[in-house]
């Protein structure tokens, strides 16, 4: 019976890249110019420094652009809340990784409702979806792509 499943992930190596080539912008950017400002990864988080909060808003821009030239959606991301410290302010993008039960009940229901001759089942932070022809699973396909679901979702492990 063909399968596939449906998941939520982003590759690490991808954001790091990201968040160089973000750096190295603020580097060459004139408006950066004798301002403390740097971008940062760690643990799925990627920490956004600035002086103000109109150049982190900049910032912000900056990295989603360059997550896009790397192939990221940028529904991958969700922003924080701004935090002051002293002199400078800080903005995290937490990276969304996995799908939460909530999301992956939305998906379920969502393909049943479509009254497609497919089953799907919530397997830990995925979605697994099952046929008897290929042409329902390419249906569900298309369908989650067309839905305007907050996260990013990727087609894994199709099998005929």
């Amino acid at each position: 019976m063909p399968s596939f499943d449906i998941v939520s992930e982003v590759d690490q190596q991808e954001v790091l890249n990201a968040v160089d080539n973000a750096n190295r912008e603020l580097q060459t950017r004139f408006d950066f110019r004798g301002v403390t400002a740097e971008f940062a990864l760690k643990d799925k988080v990627v920490t956004l420094t600035a002086d103000a909060e109109f150049q982190l808003q900049q910032m912000v821009e900056i990295f989603l652009t360059k997550a896009v030239k790397r192939g990221i959606d940028i529904r991958s991301f969700k922003e924080g809340s701004v935090t002051f410290s002293g002199k400078t302010c800080s903005k995290t993008l937490n990276l969304l990784q996995g799908i939460e039960t909530e999301m992956a009940k939305k998906l379920v229901k969502l393909i049943k409702d479509s009254k497609a001759k497919v089953q799907a089942s919530i397997q830990g932070e995925q979605v697994r979806v099952t046929g008897k022809k290929r042409d329902d699973l390419q249906e569900v396909i298309a369908l989650v792509r067309g839905a305007e679901l907050e996260q990013a979702f990727q087609f894994t492990n199709f099998r005929d």
